[in-house]
């Protein structure tokens, strides 16, 4: 069985060929862009910015003249949106609006705050100093004309959206999302509206599974929910062979009820490996199946919602961005310090993921700090929902103590 770094290793790998077929490409508008992944550059129709920007109110003037400390006359004013009207005239200065076009000849901006104004005049306070360039951003500073701002294969955000904007870009050509499969399995299992009887629990893996997909630009498609049974099994994974990529939820272990290997083996499947020295997540199985001439990539996840979601953070969310055309794509550590009371021991042999609960912005420059959340093993839905991330305990550590610096993963 492979520790945590030697599986997450054979998923990178298989990720990295599966990223060398690209998605189809389909065209969106760019305020339907948000979560797509660019399938060509963004490139700057413009210099950026596209003149000498003003980012302070003030007067714009020679630094050199503002320097001697003497009134100077105000020979113009621009706000942002308008030209400045002609140069700067030598042993003058020109009001200014933060974003505004600064004059030619000008080399600096003395903001508002830092002059005296008199009857049309203004002087640079005796006690203030100004240099060349300071409160300019010149033309060009952030890009030129042409240049490439984003590679093909970039994730979309906000920023993007602004920067693609910015360059004119009114819709992007994106890459098609990867359609996954969501397989839960179970007699155990109804519907989420359903009253559940003796011994039955509502389904809370598939919505949850469709969120973490779609959250990695994925196009989640819920199968129906296949019994403990080898004959329904085999009809429900021949369906979601159709998938670019399938997540099974639930008979992973080793009883007698949990079919889905056996299954997965009657369809020519290729295991990379069945099982992964972790906690939660323990029985994980990664691998593809194949059925007419298709192979996908599949992991079949331990059926406790606290398992699924920590190995799709770990591993499905690496072949799924590869699958998306991401150039990166992978679980997101972070470091913070561990809080009062949230000493913990490891387990010999096991990287263990425990929920925990991060405070970022400390705002005083040290680290955040994490401390666990209270749990009662990985079928607890209510401390997956209270914790924003996972304490990691390496498979080597002794304890965890109060104040040290650890890794977390983030959810």
């Amino acid at each position: 069985m492979p520790s945590y770094e030697q599986a997450a290793a054979m998923v990178a790998a298989r990720a990295a060929e599966l990223a060398r077929t690209l998605p189809a490409v389909e065209r969106v508008e760019l305020e339907e862009s948000a979560g797509r992944v660019l399938a060509q550059a963004v490139c700057a129709d413009r210099d950026q910015p596209p003149f000498a920007r003003a980012t302070r109110d003030g007067f714009a003037c020679r630094a050199g003249e503002a320097s001697a400390h003497e009134y100077l006359p105000v020979v113009g004013a621009t706000r942002a949106g308008q030209v400045a009207g002609g140069a700067l005239p030598v042993q003058a200065v020109w009001e200014i609006m933060t974003g505004a076009p600064v004059p030619e000849g000008a080399d600096a901006v003395v903001m508002i705050e830092h002059v005296e104004v008199d009857a049309g005049r203004v002087r640079l306070l005796p006690s203030r100093k100004i240099a060349a360039g300071e409160n300019i951003v010149p033309q060009g500073a952030e890009a030129r004309a042409g240049d490439e701002l984003l590679a093909g294969g970039s994730a979309i955000t906000f920023a993007q959206i602004a920067l693609a904007a910015t360059c004119g870009y009114s819709a992007l050509e994106v890459f098609a999302r990867p359609r996954v499969a969501i397989l839960t399995t179970g007699d155990e299992l109804v519907s989420v509206d359903a009253n559940p009887g003796p011994g039955q629990i509502r389904n809370s893996n598939a919505p949850m599974l469709a969120a973490l997909v779609a959250a990695a630009g994925g196009e989640p498609w819920v199968l129906a929910t296949a019994a403990d049974d080898a004959a329904a099994l085999d009809k429900s994974l021949a369906e979601a062979a159709e998938a670019d990529m399938l997540l099974i939820s639930g008979g992973v272990s080793a009883g007698k009820f949990d079919l889905v290997e056996p299954a997965l083996a009657r369809m020519d499947s290729k295991f990379h490996f069945t099982g992964v020295r972790i906690q939660p997540g323990k029985p994980l199985v990664f691998g593809e199946l194949r059925h007419k001439r298709r192979v996908v990539p599949f992991f079949g996840l331990p059926g406790n919602p606290v398992s699924s979601a920590v190995t799709f953070l770990l591993f499905g969310i690496r072949v799924l961005g590869a699958l998306a055309g991401r150039l990166e794509a992978g679980p997101r550590f972070a470091l913070a310090r561990l809080a009062k009371d949230s000493d913990r021991h490891g387990k010999p042999g096991l990287t263990r993921f425990l929920p925990a609960r991060c405070t970022f912005g400390g705002g005083d420059g040290d680290l955040p700090e994490v401390a666990l959340v209270s749990w009662q093993g990985s079928g607890d839905l209510a401390a997956l929902a209270r914790c924003n991330c996972f304490l990691v305990i390496p498979e080597e550590a002794e304890r965890l103590l109060a104040g040290e610096v650890v890794r977390i993963l983030l959810s």
